[in-house]
């Protein structure tokens, strides 16, 4: 067997957790020993440290630090260690072992993520807790400016949180380096309880906006998740009428992401006009889901009763947008609701958008059969 073989076996052996063979190997050769120790493998650059890190196996973790003298602060490509690793992937006594052979507990990796951080990807409580309870910061954050608590936010597991207010009760006062709190990445990402908790325990400001003007309300629309937006209406008092940087309301929002459910939500149970605008460019609900392609959507707009023949600031009507993207279905269902290959404010027809001959086809099809 080549060396490189060799060693490709032993990284096999490692992940296996196979620590009597590991050692039977390395008895026959001890010429591999020093890739063992210091040896870098894969696209990531991991070490056999790392691997040992990443599946949990102490005993070989041991074998590698105290017998053979790894440097437990060896780095990856990603400048990860191995103490990112078993906090990643929720090894406590993987975890427990590094910190009490000295391990660097803030140690960064790539993008600024620490241990902590990364432990937070997880719902392990009790790693994050020794994590915590040996001293690893709070207060760093990551390149984009998230803290291990946004991190935690985002998976959503309400005990984490609650541990985290506990520990650090001002915890909740941070933004990232867009202005989003943790209660527009739980209302983001549909975490019920979640949201709940920090509605009860944080003093975040109604209708909070990040730095594209969305409000944690706009969040939990926009993906669906209208349980935790109603939270909001009923303890926050969210204003559903509040607009983003670009004028776009909850509403518009909704329909470039295609939640029908959403949308009828808010026209038919809170009386949002489905005609509303977008105070830029003029913009209707229907304009954005021609533009995104959502035939859909355009079908519960219509059955709304949303004005379809409503332009924008240049002029142009849904059928534009459908036309600009190729959009054949949404092409065919504006045209049988009525709206003609009409001009913009340039004279500019909407078929003339049209790139691909068949859906140039369809159009002129559907328009001769009216």
């Amino acid at each position: 067997m080549t060396c490189e073989g060799k060693v490709k076996h032993l990284i096999r052996t490692i992940q296996e957790g196979n620590l009597s063979h590991l050692k039977e190997e390395l008895g026959k050769d001890e010429g591999v020993l020093d890739a063992v120790l210091k040896g870098h493998f894969g696209r990531s650059g991991d070490t056999m440290l790392h691997y040992a890190a990443r599946y949990g196996h102490l005993p070989i973790l041991k074998y590698l630090v105290e017998e053979l003298g790894a440097n437990i602060e060896l780095v990856n490509s990603d400048y990860k260690r191995a103490l990112h690793e078993a906090a990643s992937m929720g090894h406590r006594m993987c975890v427990s072992y590094l910190l009490a052979q000295g391990a660097r507990i803030d140690c960064l990796k790539k993008a600024d993520w620490t241990p902590l951080m990364m432990a937070c990807t997880r719902k392990n409580l009790e790693v994050i807790k020794d994590l915590i309870t040996s001293g690893a910061s709070l207060a760093l954050t990551n390149k984009d400016g998230w803290s291990s608590f946004h991190i935690a936010c985002r998976e959503g597991d309400p005990e984490i949180i609650q541990y985290f207010l506990e520990v650090s009760p001002n915890i909740w006062d941070v933004e990232s380096k867009i202005q989003r709190t943790p209660l527009h990445t739980v209302a983001m990402h549909g975490h019920f309880e979640a949201a709940e908790l920090l509605l009860e325990r944080c003093a975040y400001k109604p209708d909070a906006k990040d730095s594209c003007g969305v409000t944690p309300f706009m969040d939990a629309v926009q993906n669906g998740h209208i349980e935790i937006a109603k939270l909001l209406l009923e303890r926050h008092k969210a204003d559903f009428l509040a607009t983003d940087a670009l004028g776009a309301q909850s509403l518009h929002r909704a329909t470039v992401t295609a939640q029908d459910e959403a949308i009828r939500f808010l026209v038919t149970e809170l009386g949002v006009n489905v005609n509303e605008r977008a105070t830029e460019l003029k913009l209707t609900a229907l304009h954005y889901a021609a533009k995104e392609g959502h035939t859909n959507t355009i079908e519960t707009l219509l059955m709304l009763e949303i004005d379809i023949q409503a332009r924008d600031v240049k002029g142009r009507s849904a059928l534009h947008m459908a036309c600009a993207g190729q959009h054949t279905n949404c092409i065919k269902k504006l045209i049988a609701a009525g709206l003609t290959d009409s001009t913009d404010d340039s004279g500019m027809l909407a078929s003339q958008l049209l790139k691909k001959p068949e859906a140039l086809k369809v159009l002129h099809n559907i328009t001769d059969c009216k």
